[in-house]
C-alpha cells in the first residue's frame, strides 16, 4: 500500500513538473511575440517601427509610464532581456538621469543622446524622457542613409541593427524609419537626438489633419507628436500636405496607421484610425481624404472613448506644438 501511494504520489509530482515547464515556456513565447518591434518604428512611440526606398514607437505605474510605454521585465521567469521598444518616462520628484539609467538598465549616456541633453542638464519633475530598452543609440533614417553607413557612424556591427530592429533585408530601410543602434557611440563633434528638429517649415505648409475645430487632446508626446480629436469617432482625416504615400499598415501600439513623405523630405505619420482609403505609392494632394479616425491599436481609454488622431511629424518642427 505504501508503495503503491509514492508511486502515484511521484508521478503526480511529475505530471505537475510538465506542465509547469509547458505552460512556462508557451508564455515566455506568448510573451516575446506580443512584444516584437515592429521595422517602422512609430512609434512608438511610439511606430513604430514606425515607404519610400532609401532613393520612421512606447508609458505610468510607479515609475509613470505613459501610453507609449510597454516595457517588458522578465523578472522572476529569466534573465532581464529587453525589447526593442522606446518608452516614454515622465520625471519624478527626486529623480536624477543616473537613477533613471539604473531603473531602467541602460547607460546615462543613452538617457541624454535620445533626450538631446548634456551632462549638466537639469531634469525637472514633469519632464518627459525617451528611454530607450537597451545602451545605444536612436537614428532618425534620413535620406541617403544606409544600414552600413548607420553602423559606421555609431561604431557598430551591421549585423547588430539588423538583429535588434527585426530588418531581414538591409536595403529595406526607409526614410523616417526610427532605429535602436544597440552599443552605439554618438559622434563626439555634438549631441545629435533624433527629435531634433532639422528643418523649419512655413507656418502654412501644413493644414489641420481633422475637421473643425481641430481640437488638441494631448500636447507634444513621443514622437514629435500630438493628438487630434473632436470627441467623436469615424471624422474624416486629411493630409496635412501633399506628397506621396509611404506606408499603411497595422502595428500593436499605433493602429492602422499612414505615413506620407512630402517632396521636403519630411515625414507625417497619421495612427488610430479605423479605416485607411490609400496605398503605398499613390499620389496626395493637400486636404485628400486619407482615412477616418478611429481607435485601433492602444489607446487610452480603449475603445471608442478613445477615439482620436495620433499625428506627428519627422524631419521638422510639429507646427501644432504649442
Amino acid at each position: 500500500m505504501f508503495f503503491a501511494f509514492l508511486f502515484v504520489l511521484i508521478l503526480s509530482l511529475t505530471r505537475h513538473s510538465v506542465l509547469y515547464t509547458t505552460t512556462l515556456g508557451s508564455f515566455s513565447q506568448n510573451f516575446s511575440n506580443s512584444f516584437v518591434f515592429q521595422q517602422d518604428a512609430s512609434a512608438v512611440f511610439p511606430e513604430e517601427a514606425l515607404v519610400e526606398e532609401n532613393s520612421f514607437f512606447g508609458f505610468s505605474s510607479p515609475i509613470n509610464i505613459t501610453n507609449y510605454s510597454l516595457a517588458i521585465e522578465t523578472s522572476g521567469v529569466g534573465s532581464y532581456n529587453p525589447e526593442p521598444e522606446i518608452k516614454e518616462y515622465i520625471v519624478q520628484k527626486g529623480d536624477t538621469i543616473s537613477g533613471i539609467a539604473r531603473k531602467f538598465h541602460i547607460s546615462t549616456e543613452t538617457i541624454l543622446w535620445a533626450n538631446n541633453l548634456s551632462s549638466r542638464s537639469i531634469i525637472k519633475p514633469g519632464q518627459k524622457l525617451v528611454i530607450l530598452p537597451v545602451s545605444g543609440v536612436l537614428h532618425l533614417v534620413k535620406k541617403g542613409d544606409t544600414i552600413s553607413s548607420i553602423a559606421k557612424t555609431y561604431q557598430v556591427d551591421q549585423k547588430e541593427i539588423l538583429s535588434f530592429n527585426h530588418i531581414e533585408d538591409g536595403s529595406k530601410i526607409y526614410i523616417g524609419d526610427l532605429l535602436i543602434v544597440p552599443g552605439g557611440k554618438m559622434p563626439k563633434k555634438t549631441y545629435v537626438s533624433s527629435q531634433v528638429v532639422n528643418s523649419t517649415l512655413p507656418a502654412t505648409y501644413f493644414i489641420c489633419p481633422i475637421p473643425s475645430p481641430c481640437r488638441i487632446t494631448q500636447g507634444l508626446h513621443w514622437y514629435n507628436a500630438v493628438d487630434f480629436s473632436n470627441g467623436k469617432c469615424g471624422e474624416p482625416v486629411y493630409a496635412a500636405a501633399g506628397g506621396t504615400i509611404q506606408r499603411t499598415g497595422y502595428n500593436r501600439i499605433a493602429g492602422n496607421y499612414i505615413r506620407i513623405l512630402h517632396p521636403n523630405g519630411v515625414i507625417t505619420f497619421y495612427g488610430h484610425l479605423s479605416k485607411i482609403l490609400v496605398t503605398p505609392g499613390q499620389k496626395v494632394s493637400q486636404g485628400q481624404i486619407i482615412g477616418y479616425t478611429g481607435y485601433s491599436g492602444y489607446t487610452i481609454p480603449a475603445g471608442p472613448k478613445g477615439c482620436h488622431l495620433h499625428f506627428d511629424v519627422r524631419g521638422a518642427r510639429n507646427p501644432f506644438v504649442k
